[in-house]
């Protein structure tokens, strides 16, 4: 019977909460909605099993438990988008900032209510969960000395043409590149590593060596073994932890980098069963500046769509075997291109040696390594003909033409080479086609205006760019090119809106103006405001902090702060917080309140809050709880482990700190923390996680407990 109570009670306060949320900004049925990106497993093509992280549900693909990926709508301020994240108890913590998509911290409980409420925001273009994939190829063979899968796509051959050329790059985004291995050492430039965030990219998984060697290992050194591509540069993106997880994120992150910096093949050897919108806008990203993307089709021995191989604009690649056949645990289907070696594949490995190894995860590097040896011989052609060329070059030697098993066929190598050195390449000179579908010519709007436009191109289009008036309001590089425009700043009358798409040559279209009646309306509401920090009848010393939640139908510009009617301070950027010292006000009961303005100068009292100051010193050290996890709990099966803490004061909890063996790992402002230990790398024994918490009169508590691996 008490089970069913708190079963009862919890589901209320969550409607409650869900509510609350939803009606933060009044998204409603009838506003723009935006439908959150469903739950994707992620693995990597080498992986056989069925093992997920335990971070995200039981029954999810596994995620980030704390994180959510958003990308707001062109044009839409920061600081609007601030607001809504502060009122959330949300906080960026990155930013994509090609594609726009900015990564999030969310308190885990309220992950999906958040996810739900901001999927309704017209702010919001789309928020997805931060996924995960990991990283898990095995090698199946111990050293042996032969390659059999150049021979058969004609590699030997094609040399005579070319090996490569080091001014066509290769990244390879993955768990990083051992950087001592002698086939890869010389060939290895600076990359990235988008977990530490810093330049550190050697091997901290063993799957990135296996899957460079396969594209580029060097030749004609007497030592090793050699890739399909041996005179290319290696680039090597860190996307994966010491414990072969990425994220959506950094996937995202090094796609994006990728084309930033010309570099024109890169190659993902992850997969998994749902699509993502942050990739497919990353893909489309690099794609549109020439950048190919190669991915494994998967080795889940079905039909079932894998990504990112299943995305546009992407070269998915199923394996063969040495007798041409379809490999036993190759994924196919229709989203299919081509096909490449990937059974028992020998290739560089962590360390310095050389192992054999099976998976799509090889079959698509293989082919990445063609589409640079392609690039290397005609180095002007466009991301469209390199891959109209790796299908018409291949061996088609199955059903004629496509089908779902080969895709066009199985790449040859040699024969991809003759028909790119005879290739002609044409300068691009035809521009975007542009055209401003929504608000239509002649309409009369008023208030945030969603501004939609097509555009397409010959080649691709990078970016569109929305004038109001001839000034430019905002640019979007992803489509489908949606723009927020606040009208409320805009003239009374006709106002002419016009978009300009551009492609990778710098080609621009224009669509042609579009002219609109703003209707200014008397913006008559006022914000509403709250103090939501302290609590009314509460007892305070010192200095405390008040803390104010505002928002309006259109924006707050300021929020003032009056203590016995006097003004203390005013704050103009979301979250509104202020401090006051308590020492200079009268003793006994003292009256709060805040009150917030927009733009028309309306404004929106508190309310007062009654509280009552105390002269005498706090002596009183914060109460601290650790919820998570228990005393004396076993890690010893886990991978990551959430650490939570909450605090209590007489007064108010000013700091918290979080330590792991006497190690800081974080410090916030409030009175709850909350942090994701990854304990894959922790030693065996017992660790001390301590959590401290500080008053304004710098009193500290603290809890500590013992946990077991």
């Amino acid at each position: 019977m008490k089970g069913r109570k708190e079963f009862r009670l919890k589901a209320v306060l969550s409607a409650v909460l869900f509510v609350l949320i939803a009606s933060f900004w009044g998204c409603g049925a009838g506003d723009d909605a935006f439908t959150a990106s469903q739950d994707s497993e992620i693995k990597a093509e080498e992986d056989f099993g069925n093992e997920t992280k335990g971070l995200g549900s039981a029954s999810s693909a596994p995620f980030v438990a704390d994180e959510l990926l958003l990308q707001p709508r062109a044009g839409v301020l920061k600081a609007k988008i601030d607001e809504v994240l502060a009122g959330l108890n949300a906080t960026q913590v990155e930013e994509i900032l090609p594609i726009r998509i900015k990564r999030i911290k969310v308190p885990p409980r309220a992950l999906e209510m958040i996810l739900a409420a901001l999927a309704r925001c017209p702010h919001v273009k789309f928020v997805e969960k931060n996924y995960l994939v990991k990283a898990e190829s095995i090698p199946n063979d111990g050293y042996y000395s032969s390659q059999w899968h150049l021979p058969i796509i004609s590699a030997p051959t094609a040399w005579d043409i070319s090996t490569g050329s080091s001014s066509v790059k290769i990244a390879i985004a993955d768990t990083g590149v051992d950087p001592t291995h002698p086939d890869l050492a010389s060939k290895l430039l600076t990359g990235y590593n988008f977990v530490q965030g810093n330049t550190d990219t050697h091997d901290v998984y063993g799957h990135g060596t296996l899957v460079a060697g396969s594209a580029a290992a060097l030749s004609n050194n007497s030592v090793g073994v050699a890739g399909v591509a041996w005179s290319n540069p290696i680039v090597p993106l860190v996307v994966a932890d010491s414990n072969g997880y990425a994220t959506y994120s950094s996937l995202a992150n090094s796609i994006t980098y990728a084309a930033d910096h010309g570099i024109r093949i890169i190659n993902l050897s992850f997969g998994g069963t749902m699509s993502s919108v942050t990739l497919q806008n990353a893909i489309d990203y690099a794609w549109n500046k020439g950048t190919i993307v190669f991915a494994s089709a998967g080795n889940s021995a079905n039909s079932t769509p894998q990504y990112p191989a299943a995305c546009n604009h992407v070269v998915a690649v199923t394996a063969t075997t040495s007798t041409d056949s379809l490999a036993s645990f190759s994924s196919y289907g229709n989203w299919v291109t081509v096909s490449a070696p990937g059974k028992s594949i020998l290739t560089t490995s962590n360390g310095g040696g050389y192992s054999y190894a099976s998976g799509t995860s090889f079959s698509a590097p293989i082919t990445a390594g063609l589409g640079a040896l392609i690039l290397s011989v005609n180095p002007n052609l466009t991301a469209t003909q390199v891959v109209d060329i790796i299908k018409q070059g291949v061996d088609d030697k199955w059903t004629t033409g496509f089908d779902q098993y080969f895709g066009y066929g199985r790449i040859n190598v040699y024969r991809s080479l003759t028909l790119a050195k005879n290739t002609v390449t044409q300068v691009d000179d035809t521009a975007p086609v542009t055209s401003i579908t929504s608000p239509a010519n002649g309409a009369i709007v008023s208030g945030t205006v969603n501004v939609d436009v097509t555009a397409t191109d010959n080649v691709g289009v990078t970016r569109v760019e929305l004038f109001v008036n001839g000034t430019l309001l905002s640019t979007d590089t992803t489509a489908p090119y949606s723009f927020s425009w606040n009208t409320n700043g805009a003239k009374s009358g006709t106002n002419y809106l016009e978009a300009v798409a551009y492609d990778a040559a710098g080609n621009a279209g224009p669509s042609g103006q579009v002219a609109v009646t703003v209707s200014i309306a008397a913006d008559g509401a006022a914000p509403v405001t709250s103090i939501t920090s302290p609590a009314n009848g509460a007892t305070v010393s010192g200095t405390v902090n008040v803390d104010v939640t505002a928002t309006d139908n259109v924006g707050v510009t300021r929020v003032e702060l009056f203590v016995n009617g006097a003004l203390l301070s005013t704050d103009t950027t979301a979250p509104y917080s202020f401090s006051w010292n308590t020492n200079g006000a009268k003793s006994g009961t003292n009256y709060l309140e805040a009150v917030a303005y927009d733009a028309a100068g309306n404004a929106g009292p508190s309310g007062q809050v009654a509280v009552t100051v105390s002269a005498a010193s706090d002596t009183i050290a914060p109460k601290v709880t650790i919820t998570r996890p228990a005393n004396g709990t076993s890690i010893t099966k886990l991978s990551a482990v959430t650490i939570a803490a909450a605090a209590t004061d007489n007064v108010v909890v000013k700091r918290m700190e979080l330590y792991v063996d006497g190690v800081l790992k974080k410090s916030v402002t409030g009175r709850s923390i909350s942090y994701l230990w990854y304990t894959s790398a922790v030693t065996s024994g017992t660790h001390t996680i301590s959590v401290r918490a500080y008053d304004s009169a710098g009193n500290m508590g603290s809890a500590s407990i013992n946990v077991i691996k």
